[in-house]
């Protein structure tokens, strides 16, 4: 396995979780959003992962020798949680229907901040991963002179 390919897997890495981020992010910024332009309250927001085969010769030959192809990740969509929002009793709220229930965003706090903490280690092994590239790079570089 090249140097370079080794470095598209973890690019591609380090981009699915910062979508991965920037989607919990807005999660956890309207966790309280009655109304948006669409109508109606905010909904989750969650990014759709696939693995792509890489696209070089070394890691062809490599993988049909190992019997599988190696794979980079990619956003593929950033979807919208179906879920009925959930209905809070608050008579008092603009935006409370005429049974006096707002519907909230169904969003659960700690779950996104569970998902934000996998993602932000999950970033940091990548670069991690990059870093252990590089490295590697450097020491064949140092070893060839």
């Amino acid at each position: 396995m090249d140097i370079s390919t080794l470095m598209q897997i973890s690019s591609s890495g380090l981009n699915v979780q910062r979508k991965r981020i920037e989607a919990i992010s807005s999660n956890l910024a309207n966790i309280e959003t009655t109304r948006t332009q669409e109508g109606g309250p905010y909904r989750r927001k969650d990014v759709v992962v696939t693995a792509l085969p890489l696209e070089n010769e070394f890691g062809d030959v490599l993988q049909t020798a190992l019997g599988d192809k190696l794979k980079a990740s990619q956003v593929t969509q950033v979807v919208e949680d179906q879920n009925e929002p959930q209905l809070i009793f608050n008579p008092d709220h603009p935006d409370a229907n005429e049974r006096g229930y707002v519907a909230m965003p169904n969003i659960d706090m700690m779950n996104e901040m569970v998902n934000l903490m996998t993602a932000s280690r999950t970033f940091e092994a990548n670069i991690t991963a990059m870093n252990a590239s590089k490295a590697m790079a450097q020491r064949a570089i140092d070893l060839g002179r």
